[in-house]
């Protein structure tokens, strides 16, 4: 296997950069069962996914992978660490993920391009989705669910009032706090803050060693996130839904991003909304990044069978 780093120019000249991973011979259109187009999640990047990126090279697929605006090496220098933009953020990003999937229709022709959001990037994948449901053949989305309207309006409503405070490159300890400071709380006493990602303290602290993680986001990107939120669990847009095509959902079952029950509100959202193809997976005692988890073997073994059904 080789793994490619590349970038490509986004609609207002910005530089994305991906990694592609594919045979170490080459993969040619002729010898890929398919294109995987993965969406990280929000304070990593797409490096983490490298064990992945093997298994499915080794079963025919090639892994594209771009590090969003203000993640990775997408930054152009580390004061757009965790930002999006200044205006209309959630949208370049939206904007990048379809100059991807149109490089990979262009590079890979006729081949199924299987969307893969996890957590943050199952919210813009479905938000994407949404807008041009018919560029991909499957999805995938890992470590997402649905909060209530009443939850996400008054999540937008804070993150407004903070960034007003402190301006839209502002990096506010309280949000950081509310988003994430009770995810550690069922698995007390814990050793470290992100406990709530892993059951292995290996993959822990690669998380916290890494300088491209777990940083605190700014409030223009909070903003842009929970507006997301707002919107994307209405009823109207979720008919947008392309519903012709098959989804995996997965997650672990102590996950603190989807408990209690996130991934199944969501799913019977779907279903409501006319998709009948769905599959949900939800591994016990798994937490929120169920892919670098102790149990990440079944969890990927599971992702294959799925695909090459």
């Amino acid at each position: 296997m080789r793994c490619v780093t590349l970038t490509i120019p986004s609609v207002d000249d910005k530089n994305i950069f991906y990694r592609l991973w594919c045979k170490d011979s080459g993969s040619t259109p002729k010898t890929v069962r398919g294109v995987v187009h993965l969406l990280h999640g929000l304070g990593e990047h797409s490096g983490r996914y490298a064990v992945l990126a093997e298994a499915l090279v080794d079963n025919g697929y090639v892994l594209i992978a771009p590090d969003h605006r203000g993640h990775g090496k997408s930054i152009p220098n580390t004061e757009e660490l965790g930002h999006f933009g200044d205006n209309s953020g959630w949208y370049l990003v939206i904007s990048d993920v379809l100059t991807i999937n149109q490089h990979i229709k262009k590079e890979y022709p006729n081949l199924p391009i299987i969307l893969f959001g996890h957590s943050m990037g199952s919210f813009i994948a479905l938000e994407y989705l949404q807008l041009y449901g018919d560029t991909v053949d499957r999805v995938i989305l890992s470590g997402s669910t649905h909060n209530s309207a009443i939850l996400s309006y008054a999540a937008h409503a804070l993150t407004q009032i903070e960034r007003l405070r402190i301006g839209k490159r502002g990096r506010s300890k309280l949000l950081h706090a509310m988003a994430f400071g009770q995810f550690n709380k069922p698995f007390k006493p814990s050793r470290t803050d992100f406990d709530w990602l892993s059951r292995d303290p290996d993959e822990v602290d690669k998380y916290i060693a890494d300088p491209l993680c777990g940083f605190v986001s700014t409030t223009q990107l909070w903003a842009d996130l929970t507006g997301a939120f707002t919107r994307i669990h209405k009823p109207k847009n979720m008919l947008k839904l392309p519903r012709h095509i098959p989804y995996y959902l997965f997650s672990g079952e102590c996950d603190p991003i989807q408990a209690p029950k996130g991934c199944d509100r969501l799913v019977n959202e779907m279903r409501q909304a006319g998709i009948t193809n769905i599959k949900l997976r939800l591994f016990p005692n798994g937490r929120h990044e169920t892919l670098n988890d102790t149990n990440r073997r079944e969890v990927v073994e599971e992702l294959l069978l799925w695909l090459n059904q």
